[in-house]
Protein backbone atom coordinates (compact mmCIF):
# COMPACT_ATOMS: atom_id res chain seq x y z
CA UNK A 1 0.00 0.00 0.00
CA UNK A 2 3.39 2.43 0.64
CA UNK A 3 4.87 1.49 -2.25
CA UNK A 4 1.02 2.59 -4.17
CA UNK A 5 0.63 5.51 -2.58
CA UNK A 6 4.06 6.70 -3.34
CA UNK A 7 3.87 6.37 -6.71
CA UNK A 8 0.23 8.37 -6.95
CA UNK A 9 1.91 10.87 -5.09
CA UNK A 10 4.84 11.20 -7.90
CA UNK A 11 2.46 11.20 -10.30
CA UNK A 12 -0.05 13.74 -9.18
CA UNK A 13 2.97 15.97 -7.96
CA UNK A 14 4.19 15.20 -11.94
CA UNK A 15 1.11 16.42 -13.19
CA UNK A 16 0.99 19.27 -10.59
CA UNK A 17 4.55 20.14 -11.98
CA UNK A 18 3.57 20.44 -15.81
CA UNK A 19 0.47 22.45 -15.13
CA UNK A 20 2.91 25.83 -13.89
CA UNK A 21 4.52 25.25 -16.65
CA UNK A 22 1.32 26.10 -18.77
CA UNK A 23 0.78 22.11 -19.93
CA UNK A 24 -3.52 21.98 -19.70
CA UNK A 25 -3.89 18.44 -18.25
CA UNK A 26 -7.16 17.42 -16.95
CA UNK A 27 -8.83 15.02 -14.55
CA UNK A 28 -9.58 12.36 -17.39
CA UNK A 29 -6.00 12.67 -18.37
CA UNK A 30 -4.20 11.98 -15.17
CA UNK A 31 -6.30 8.93 -14.77
CA UNK A 32 -5.30 7.54 -18.01
CA UNK A 33 -1.92 8.15 -17.03
CA UNK A 34 -2.12 6.18 -13.55
CA UNK A 35 -4.08 3.44 -15.53
CA UNK A 36 -0.63 3.27 -17.98
CA UNK A 37 1.44 3.18 -14.97
CA UNK A 38 -0.41 0.43 -13.62
CA UNK A 39 -0.38 -1.19 -17.21
CA UNK A 40 3.69 -0.52 -17.86
CA UNK A 41 4.62 -0.76 -13.96
CA UNK A 42 8.12 0.63 -13.09
CA UNK A 43 10.77 -1.82 -14.44
CA UNK A 44 11.41 0.19 -18.06
CA UNK A 45 11.84 3.85 -17.06
CA UNK A 46 11.68 4.31 -20.80
CA UNK A 47 8.63 3.13 -21.56
CA UNK A 48 6.65 4.35 -18.52
CA UNK A 49 8.12 7.57 -19.87
CA UNK A 50 6.27 7.00 -22.99
CA UNK A 51 3.44 6.00 -21.74
CA UNK A 52 2.77 9.31 -19.79
CA UNK A 53 3.76 11.19 -22.45
CA UNK A 54 0.95 9.83 -24.42
CA UNK A 55 -1.77 10.13 -22.15
CA UNK A 56 -0.50 13.41 -20.52
CA UNK A 57 0.82 15.75 -23.61
CA UNK A 58 -0.52 17.51 -26.60
CA UNK A 59 2.27 17.96 -28.53
CA UNK A 60 5.58 17.75 -29.80
CA UNK A 61 6.27 21.53 -27.92
CA UNK A 62 5.70 19.81 -24.78
CA UNK A 63 7.80 17.40 -24.82
CA UNK A 64 10.97 19.05 -23.89
CA UNK A 65 9.71 20.35 -20.11
CA UNK A 66 7.71 17.31 -19.80
CA UNK A 67 11.16 14.76 -20.27
CA UNK A 68 12.64 17.46 -17.26
CA UNK A 69 9.75 17.16 -14.99
CA UNK A 70 9.93 13.44 -15.48
CA UNK A 71 13.20 12.67 -14.46
CA UNK A 72 13.30 14.97 -11.41
CA UNK A 73 9.92 12.65 -10.59
CA UNK A 74 10.96 9.24 -11.50
CA UNK A 75 14.42 9.10 -10.95
CA UNK A 76 17.39 6.47 -12.58
CA UNK A 77 18.00 6.33 -8.94
CA UNK A 78 18.28 7.30 -5.58
CA UNK A 79 21.50 8.87 -3.41
CA UNK A 80 24.99 8.88 -4.73
CA UNK A 81 26.65 5.84 -6.63
CA UNK A 82 28.86 3.99 -3.71
CA UNK A 83 32.79 3.49 -4.86
CA UNK A 84 35.20 5.32 -5.71
CA UNK A 85 34.96 7.71 -8.47
CA UNK A 86 37.03 7.56 -11.68
CA UNK A 87 39.98 9.79 -12.84
CA UNK A 88 39.16 12.18 -15.86
CA UNK A 89 41.58 10.76 -18.27
CA UNK A 90 39.95 7.02 -17.37
CA UNK A 91 36.52 8.52 -17.84
CA UNK A 92 37.26 10.16 -21.59
CA UNK A 93 38.35 6.95 -22.39
CA UNK A 94 35.02 4.83 -21.33
CA UNK A 95 33.00 7.87 -22.46
CA UNK A 96 34.71 7.59 -26.45
CA UNK A 97 33.84 3.33 -25.91
CA UNK A 98 30.42 4.15 -24.98
CA UNK A 99 29.94 6.86 -27.45
CA UNK A 100 31.30 4.90 -30.31
CA UNK A 101 29.59 1.88 -29.56
CA UNK A 102 26.19 3.75 -28.62
CA UNK A 103 25.91 1.76 -25.59
CA UNK A 104 22.90 4.04 -23.98
CA UNK A 105 23.13 1.58 -20.79
CA UNK A 106 26.82 2.82 -20.24
CA UNK A 107 26.40 6.31 -21.16
CA UNK A 108 23.82 6.53 -18.37
CA UNK A 109 25.88 5.02 -15.89
CA UNK A 110 28.57 7.62 -17.04
CA UNK A 111 26.58 10.08 -16.43
CA UNK A 112 26.03 9.69 -12.94
CA UNK A 113 29.79 8.87 -12.17
CA UNK A 114 30.66 11.91 -13.89
CA UNK A 115 28.18 13.95 -12.12
CA UNK A 116 29.53 12.42 -8.92
CA UNK A 117 32.74 12.79 -9.98
CA UNK A 118 33.32 16.33 -11.51
CA UNK A 119 30.37 17.92 -10.61
CA UNK A 120 30.53 18.46 -6.70
CA UNK A 121 31.11 21.81 -5.68
CA UNK A 122 30.19 23.79 -2.07
CA UNK A 123 31.19 22.32 1.55
CA UNK A 124 28.14 23.55 3.66
CA UNK A 125 25.36 20.87 4.29
CA UNK A 126 22.85 23.56 3.04
CA UNK A 127 25.25 24.09 -0.43
CA UNK A 128 23.06 22.90 -4.02
CA UNK A 129 25.94 20.69 -4.32
CA UNK A 130 26.01 19.39 -8.11
CA UNK A 131 26.30 21.66 -11.30
CA UNK A 132 26.09 19.53 -14.51
CA UNK A 133 27.71 22.79 -16.49
CA UNK A 134 31.08 22.05 -13.76
CA UNK A 135 31.08 18.37 -14.61
CA UNK A 136 30.64 19.21 -18.46
CA UNK A 137 33.39 21.63 -18.54
CA UNK A 138 35.84 19.19 -17.04
CA UNK A 139 35.07 16.12 -18.93
CA UNK A 140 34.34 18.30 -22.32
CA UNK A 141 32.80 15.55 -24.17
CA UNK A 142 32.65 17.24 -27.35
CA UNK A 143 36.26 17.45 -27.56
CA UNK A 144 36.35 13.40 -28.18
CA UNK A 145 34.53 13.84 -31.60
CA UNK A 146 36.83 12.99 -33.81
CA UNK A 147 38.62 10.14 -31.66
CA UNK A 148 35.19 8.20 -31.31
CA UNK A 149 34.84 8.89 -35.64
CA UNK A 150 38.21 7.29 -35.96
CA UNK A 151 37.43 4.42 -33.64
CA UNK A 152 34.22 3.99 -35.42
CA UNK A 153 35.59 3.14 -39.29
CA UNK A 154 37.89 1.31 -37.73
CA UNK A 155 35.53 -1.03 -36.39
CA UNK A 156 33.71 -1.00 -39.70
CA UNK A 157 30.28 0.11 -38.29
CA UNK A 158 30.36 3.44 -40.04
CA UNK A 159 28.84 1.41 -43.29
CA UNK A 160 25.84 3.55 -45.04
CA UNK A 161 27.44 6.78 -43.17
CA UNK A 162 28.99 9.74 -45.27
CA UNK A 163 31.91 11.45 -43.27
CA UNK A 164 28.98 14.33 -42.33
CA UNK A 165 26.56 11.82 -41.19
CA UNK A 166 28.72 10.11 -38.81
CA UNK A 167 30.04 13.32 -37.51
CA UNK A 168 26.48 14.39 -37.24
CA UNK A 169 25.00 11.12 -35.69
CA UNK A 170 28.18 11.53 -33.31
CA UNK A 171 27.16 15.08 -32.20
CA UNK A 172 23.44 13.70 -31.45
CA UNK A 173 25.13 10.93 -29.09
CA UNK A 174 27.13 13.49 -27.16
CA UNK A 175 24.19 15.64 -26.73
CA UNK A 176 22.35 12.86 -25.17
CA UNK A 177 24.73 12.28 -22.63
CA UNK A 178 25.31 15.79 -22.05
CA UNK A 179 21.52 15.57 -21.36
CA UNK A 180 21.84 12.89 -18.80
CA UNK A 181 24.46 14.57 -17.13
CA UNK A 182 22.02 17.86 -17.09
CA UNK A 183 19.10 15.65 -15.87
CA UNK A 184 21.62 13.42 -13.16
CA UNK A 185 22.71 16.93 -11.68
CA UNK A 186 18.96 18.50 -11.58
CA UNK A 187 18.09 15.03 -9.86
CA UNK A 188 20.77 15.46 -7.29
CA UNK A 189 19.50 19.04 -6.52
CA UNK A 190 16.10 18.07 -6.53
CA UNK A 191 16.95 15.46 -3.18
CA UNK A 192 18.55 18.11 -1.37
CA UNK A 193 16.04 21.64 -2.11
CA UNK A 194 12.92 19.21 -3.04
CA UNK A 195 11.43 18.18 -6.58
CA UNK A 196 8.60 20.64 -6.43
CA UNK A 197 10.88 23.49 -6.06
CA UNK A 198 13.38 22.10 -8.95
CA UNK A 199 10.36 21.31 -11.03
CA UNK A 200 8.78 25.27 -10.51
CA UNK A 201 12.29 26.87 -11.04
CA UNK A 202 14.49 25.07 -13.26
CA UNK A 203 13.33 23.54 -15.78
CA UNK A 204 13.07 25.66 -19.20
CA UNK A 205 9.37 26.63 -19.98
CA UNK A 206 7.86 25.85 -23.45
CA UNK A 207 8.03 28.24 -26.46
CA UNK A 208 5.42 29.78 -26.04
CA UNK A 209 5.72 31.02 -22.25
CA UNK A 210 9.58 32.29 -23.22
CA UNK A 211 9.98 36.12 -23.23
CA UNK A 212 10.10 37.55 -26.85
CA UNK A 213 12.98 39.28 -25.52
CA UNK A 214 15.03 36.90 -24.22
CA UNK A 215 14.36 33.99 -26.98
CA UNK A 216 17.22 32.37 -28.55
CA UNK A 217 16.97 31.48 -32.18
CA UNK A 218 15.81 28.09 -31.56
CA UNK A 219 13.41 28.95 -29.68
CA UNK A 220 12.22 32.05 -32.15
CA UNK A 221 11.97 29.11 -34.93
CA UNK A 222 10.03 27.11 -32.98
CA UNK A 223 7.52 29.78 -32.42
CA UNK A 224 7.37 30.40 -36.33
CA UNK A 225 6.73 27.04 -36.98
CA UNK A 226 3.47 27.62 -34.23
CA UNK A 227 2.07 30.26 -36.47
CA UNK A 228 -0.07 28.42 -38.22
CA UNK A 229 -1.66 26.03 -35.55
CA UNK A 230 -2.14 29.12 -33.27
CA UNK A 231 -3.85 31.08 -36.13
CA UNK A 232 -6.28 28.33 -36.87
CA UNK A 233 -7.32 28.14 -33.88
CA UNK A 234 -7.32 31.85 -33.05
CA UNK A 235 -9.74 31.70 -36.38
CA UNK A 236 -12.04 29.41 -34.52
CA UNK A 237 -12.28 31.31 -31.40
CA UNK A 238 -12.87 34.72 -33.56
CA UNK A 239 -15.49 33.52 -35.95
CA UNK A 240 -17.09 32.33 -32.73
CA UNK A 241 -17.01 35.64 -31.68
CA UNK A 242 -18.46 36.69 -34.62
CA UNK A 243 -21.37 34.37 -34.72
CA UNK A 244 -22.33 35.40 -31.34
CA UNK A 245 -22.04 39.04 -32.12
CA UNK A 246 -24.27 38.67 -35.46
CA UNK A 247 -27.27 37.95 -33.02
CA UNK A 248 -27.34 41.40 -31.85
CA UNK A 249 -28.20 42.85 -28.19
CA UNK A 250 -31.66 42.70 -26.83
CA UNK A 251 -33.99 45.59 -28.35
CA UNK A 252 -35.54 46.73 -25.01
CA UNK A 253 -38.50 49.17 -26.54
CA UNK A 254 -39.99 46.03 -28.73
CA UNK A 255 -39.43 43.43 -26.41
CA UNK A 256 -41.99 45.34 -24.10
CA UNK A 257 -43.75 46.29 -26.94
CA UNK A 258 -44.08 42.69 -27.53
CA UNK A 259 -44.71 41.81 -24.14
CA UNK A 260 -48.11 43.52 -24.11
CA UNK A 261 -49.97 40.61 -25.74
CA UNK A 262 -48.41 38.50 -22.47
CA UNK A 263 -49.70 40.65 -19.84
CA UNK A 264 -46.48 43.01 -19.37
CA UNK A 265 -43.92 39.48 -19.13
CA UNK A 266 -41.39 39.88 -21.82
CA UNK A 267 -41.42 36.01 -23.07
CA UNK A 268 -40.43 36.50 -26.28
CA UNK A 269 -36.98 38.89 -26.31
CA UNK A 270 -36.69 40.75 -29.81
CA UNK A 271 -32.92 41.12 -30.84
CA UNK A 272 -31.39 44.41 -32.80
CA UNK A 273 -29.52 42.23 -35.67
CA UNK A 274 -26.47 43.47 -36.79
CA UNK A 275 -24.87 43.21 -39.98
CA UNK A 276 -21.24 42.66 -39.03
CA UNK A 277 -18.58 43.66 -41.57
CA UNK A 278 -15.25 42.30 -40.97
CA UNK A 279 -13.21 45.11 -40.02
CA UNK A 280 -9.68 46.78 -40.84
CA UNK A 281 -6.32 45.77 -39.37
CA UNK A 282 -3.29 48.10 -39.48
CA UNK A 283 -0.03 46.82 -37.64
CA UNK A 284 2.80 49.58 -36.71
CA UNK A 285 5.89 47.08 -36.15
CA UNK A 286 9.13 47.93 -34.21
CA UNK A 287 11.54 45.95 -36.32
CA UNK A 288 14.56 47.30 -34.34
CA UNK A 289 17.24 45.26 -31.84
CA UNK A 290 15.54 42.16 -29.83
CA UNK A 291 12.02 44.03 -30.19
CA UNK A 292 12.06 42.13 -33.90
CA UNK A 293 11.52 39.05 -32.69
CA UNK A 294 8.07 39.93 -31.55
CA UNK A 295 7.25 41.75 -34.29
CA UNK A 296 7.94 39.23 -36.97
CA UNK A 297 6.12 36.80 -34.97
CA UNK A 298 3.24 39.06 -34.06
CA UNK A 299 3.23 40.06 -38.89
CA UNK A 300 3.30 36.20 -39.60
CA UNK A 301 0.12 35.37 -37.17
CA UNK A 302 -1.38 38.22 -38.49
CA UNK A 303 -1.22 37.42 -42.48
CA UNK A 304 -2.15 34.09 -41.39
CA UNK A 305 -5.11 35.56 -39.91
CA UNK A 306 -5.70 37.58 -43.26
CA UNK A 307 -9.09 35.84 -43.82
CA UNK A 308 -10.85 37.23 -41.10
CA UNK A 309 -10.22 40.82 -42.01
CA UNK A 310 -11.40 42.72 -45.05
CA UNK A 311 -7.63 44.50 -45.16
CA UNK A 312 -4.69 44.03 -43.56
CA UNK A 313 -1.53 46.88 -44.07
CA UNK A 314 1.82 46.13 -42.02
CA UNK A 315 4.16 48.87 -41.68
CA UNK A 316 7.73 48.19 -39.92
CA UNK A 317 9.86 51.23 -38.79
CA UNK A 318 12.98 51.83 -36.91
CA UNK A 319 13.39 55.64 -37.03
CA UNK A 320 11.28 55.55 -40.45
CA UNK A 321 8.56 53.80 -41.77
CA UNK A 322 8.02 51.85 -44.47
CA UNK A 323 4.68 49.50 -45.51
CA UNK A 324 6.10 45.49 -46.19
CA UNK A 325 2.27 44.43 -46.80
CA UNK A 326 3.77 43.39 -50.26
CA UNK A 327 6.08 41.18 -47.90
CA UNK A 328 3.82 39.44 -46.04
CA UNK A 329 1.84 38.18 -49.21
CA UNK A 330 -0.06 34.63 -48.13
CA UNK A 331 1.94 31.90 -48.72
CA UNK A 332 5.11 33.86 -50.33
CA UNK A 333 6.39 35.00 -46.63
CA UNK A 334 9.49 33.14 -45.74
CA UNK A 335 9.46 32.93 -41.55
CA UNK A 336 12.69 32.22 -41.37
CA UNK A 337 14.07 34.87 -43.29
CA UNK A 338 11.55 37.26 -42.67
CA UNK A 339 13.22 40.01 -40.72
CA UNK A 340 16.11 39.79 -42.88
CA UNK A 341 13.96 40.09 -46.00
CA UNK A 342 12.33 43.31 -44.36
CA UNK A 343 15.45 44.88 -43.86
CA UNK A 344 16.56 44.27 -47.20
CA UNK A 345 13.67 45.43 -48.94
CA UNK A 346 12.07 48.31 -46.83
CA UNK A 347 13.71 51.93 -46.07
CA UNK A 348 13.27 51.45 -42.18
CA UNK A 349 16.15 53.77 -41.07
CA UNK A 350 17.35 57.42 -42.19
CA UNK A 351 20.51 59.28 -40.65
CA UNK A 352 21.27 56.60 -37.64
CA UNK A 353 20.35 53.12 -37.10
CA UNK A 354 18.59 53.53 -33.24
CA UNK A 355 14.69 53.38 -33.27
CA UNK A 356 12.87 56.59 -32.54
CA UNK A 357 9.05 56.16 -32.35
CA UNK A 358 8.88 60.01 -32.81
CA UNK A 359 10.05 60.55 -36.32
CA UNK A 360 7.80 56.86 -37.55
CA UNK A 361 4.78 57.91 -35.95
CA UNK A 362 4.94 61.51 -37.57
CA UNK A 363 6.00 60.15 -40.76
CA UNK A 364 2.94 57.57 -40.56
CA UNK A 365 0.53 59.89 -39.76
CA UNK A 366 1.78 62.39 -42.83
CA UNK A 367 2.66 59.63 -45.66
CA UNK A 368 0.10 56.85 -44.68
CA UNK A 369 -2.64 58.68 -42.75
CA UNK A 370 -5.17 57.61 -45.30
CA UNK A 371 -4.62 54.00 -44.09
CA UNK A 372 -6.94 54.73 -40.90
CA UNK A 373 -10.09 55.05 -40.41
CA UNK A 374 -13.66 54.60 -38.99
CA UNK A 375 -13.45 51.03 -39.11
CA UNK A 376 -9.69 50.38 -39.14
CA UNK A 377 -8.26 48.77 -35.48
CA UNK A 378 -4.50 49.81 -35.20
CA UNK A 379 -2.17 47.64 -33.27
CA UNK A 380 1.57 49.29 -32.44
CA UNK A 381 4.60 46.91 -31.36
CA UNK A 382 7.49 48.21 -29.86
CA UNK A 383 8.58 48.53 -26.24
CA UNK A 384 8.69 52.20 -26.84
CA UNK A 385 11.83 53.27 -25.81
CA UNK A 386 12.75 56.32 -27.71
CA UNK A 387 16.45 56.94 -27.20
CA UNK A 388 15.93 60.10 -25.66
CA UNK A 389 14.07 61.92 -28.51
CA UNK A 390 10.57 63.32 -28.78
CA UNK A 391 7.53 60.78 -28.52
CA UNK A 392 5.82 62.63 -30.67
CA UNK A 393 2.11 62.42 -28.70
CA UNK A 394 0.73 64.72 -31.27
CA UNK A 395 1.49 62.45 -34.06
CA UNK A 396 -0.24 59.71 -31.38
CA UNK A 397 -3.17 62.02 -30.89
CA UNK A 398 -3.77 62.04 -34.80
CA UNK A 399 -3.89 58.53 -35.76
CA UNK A 400 -6.08 57.62 -32.32
CA UNK A 401 -8.74 60.20 -33.39
CA UNK A 402 -9.26 58.65 -36.92
CA UNK A 403 -8.73 55.30 -35.40
CA UNK A 404 -11.96 52.80 -34.52
CA UNK A 405 -9.21 51.45 -31.72
CA UNK A 406 -5.58 51.79 -30.92
CA UNK A 407 -4.01 49.29 -28.68
CA UNK A 408 -0.33 48.79 -27.86
CA UNK A 409 1.47 46.09 -27.10
CA UNK A 410 4.30 46.06 -25.53
CA UNK A 411 7.26 43.03 -24.88
CA UNK A 412 8.71 44.41 -22.04
CA UNK A 413 7.05 43.55 -18.34
CA UNK A 414 4.69 46.56 -17.37
CA UNK A 415 7.43 47.27 -14.01
CA UNK A 416 10.00 48.23 -16.97
CA UNK A 417 7.78 51.11 -18.41
CA UNK A 418 8.95 54.73 -18.19
CA UNK A 419 12.56 53.57 -16.79
CA UNK A 420 15.17 55.05 -18.45
CA UNK A 421 14.33 55.91 -22.18
CA UNK A 422 10.95 54.43 -22.08
CA UNK A 423 7.82 56.61 -22.92
CA UNK A 424 5.39 53.90 -22.41
CA UNK A 425 3.47 55.99 -20.04
CA UNK A 426 3.14 58.93 -22.10
CA UNK A 427 1.71 57.03 -24.61
CA UNK A 428 -0.21 54.81 -22.70
CA UNK A 429 -2.30 58.10 -21.69
CA UNK A 430 -3.37 58.00 -25.15
CA UNK A 431 -3.41 54.29 -26.13
CA UNK A 432 -4.64 50.83 -24.45
CA UNK A 433 -1.27 49.72 -23.87
CA UNK A 434 -0.65 45.76 -23.01
CA UNK A 435 2.23 43.90 -21.62
CA UNK A 436 2.53 41.38 -24.41
CA UNK A 437 5.76 39.16 -23.13
CA UNK A 438 5.43 35.77 -24.97
CA UNK A 439 3.16 33.74 -27.71
CA UNK A 440 0.79 32.76 -25.19
CA UNK A 441 0.38 36.32 -23.79
CA UNK A 442 -0.26 37.19 -27.78
CA UNK A 443 -2.83 34.85 -28.43
CA UNK A 444 -4.91 35.71 -25.67
CA UNK A 445 -4.25 38.95 -26.56
CA UNK A 446 -5.53 39.05 -29.85
CA UNK A 447 -8.64 36.77 -29.22
CA UNK A 448 -9.53 39.22 -27.01
CA UNK A 449 -8.97 42.59 -28.69
CA UNK A 450 -9.31 41.94 -32.29
CA UNK A 451 -12.42 43.34 -33.70
CA UNK A 452 -15.67 41.71 -34.53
Amino acid sequence: MTTLAGVAERLTSLVAALRTHGIRIGTGETVDAAEAVAALGLTDRELLREGLAATLLHGPAQRPVFDTVFDLYFPRGVGAPEGEAAGRDELRDRLASALAANDRALLGRLAVEAVDGFGGYGSSPGSDGWSSHQALDRIRPQTLLAGVRDDIRARGGSSGFTDRLLEDEIRQRIEAFRALVSAEARRRVAERRGRDEIARRAVAPTADRVDFLFAGKAQLAELRRAVQPLARKLATRLAARRRRAARGSIDLRRTLRGSLSTGGVPMKPVLRRRRPVRPELVLLCDVSGSVSGFSDFTMLLVQALHDQFSKVRVFAFVNRIDEVTGLLVHGRADPQGLGAHIQAEATLTGWHGSSDYGVALGEFAERYGAAVGPRTTVFVLGDARTNMSDPNLAAVRQITERARRVYWLNPEQASSWGTGDSAAPEYAELVEMHECRNARQLSDLVARLLPV
